[in-house]
């Protein structure tokens, strides 16, 4: 009998990338068939908050709301190993703000309007740690350089694609949050991870972990291939570009965490329970 599993995942050129084999039937997955859904990073955050979703990307920030009903899968990571969102001003703001993750730059970055892709995102997350006073403005994440350019908000928090061409559009690096995790921590920042839903049985999981990590595995080594499936996904972005961003969030980190790959996953969950930003902290377990 075949069972209809029901995969979600944003529109993005990395997720389309990881995501390649398993949509195209390039592997063996038993009696499982999965039906694929896309949507944008903070939507599939909510709506597994609903359980609506057998397997889905989600922000690792928004695990901590899901790890009753949801376990984190191995395979299947975007981890910014020294690299991650970006939070950008207008160029000519930035003047008197040293680059990086300075004292001053935090300093400055206090009491402002910042646009943010949601408030599960590990993005806003990882902003709050950095600094922990400021006005968040919910923004698509697509909209987010449009309304730095206009005015709207002071700053805007980039993911996805804009971590690559916000200097294209006039815009200036506050702070790169992956690098500053890196220098704060020494491990990589854990953006997003997929998801499976508990009450699927053990078996069902454990199939579902070996056909992501298969996908995963199959992409990597049919790179050419899978690239160019992601690229109807990149935005307008160049075939390089798009080249550049897959190869910044999969890779060996998305094949399986590995052991610093899940200490940075806990340390980034930890240090926001401590800090308030979530309720409580979360028990963390990997499968697969």
């Amino acid at each position: 009998m075949t069972t209809t599993i029901r995969v979600a995942h944003s529109p993005d050129s990395d997720d389309a990338f990881m995501f390649y084999a398993l949509a195209e039937g390039k592997i063996d997955t038993g009696n499982l068939r999965y039906e694929h859904e896309l949507s944008d990073i903070e939507s599939l955050n909510q709506r597994a908050r609903h359980k609506e979703l057998d397997v889905s990307a989600v922000s690792i920030h928004a695990y901590a709301y899901l790890a009753d009903d949801y376990a984190l899968l191995a395979s299947g990571s975007s981890m910014g190993d020294g690299y991650g969102p970006r939070l950008v001003g207008k160029r000519g703001t930035t003047d008197s703000v040293p680059p990086g993750s300075s004292p001053a730059a935090r300093e400055q970055a206090r009491g402002k309007r910042i646009a943010v892709p949601g408030m599960l995102t590990t993005a806003y997350l990882a902003l709050r740690l950095w600094q922990p006073e400021f006005e968040p403005v919910v923004t698509p994440f697509d909209q987010i350089e449009a309304a730095v350019q206009r005015g709207d908000v002071d700053l805007g928090l980039l993911i996805h694609e804009g971590q690559l061409t916000y200097a294209d559009d006039g815009l200036a690096l506050w702070v790169d949050l992956g690098e500053w995790w890196l220098a704060e921590t020494g491990l990589p920042l854990p953006l997003g991870g997929n998801v499976v839903r508990r009450d699927l049985g053990r078996a069902v999981i454990d199939q579902i972990a070996r056909d992501l990590r298969a996908s995963i595995v199959y992409s990597l080594e049919h790179r050419g291939a899978a690239l160019e499936h992601a690229r109807q996904f990149n935005r307008g972005i160049s075939a390089e570009r798009t080249d550049t961003f897959v190869g910044m969030y999969v890779n060996h980190w998305t094949v399986d965490y590995g052991e610093r790959g899940r200490q940075a996953v806990r340390l980034l969950l930890d240090r926001a329970a401590e800090q308030g930003i979530i309720p409580k902290k979360v028990a963390v377990d990997f499968v697969g």
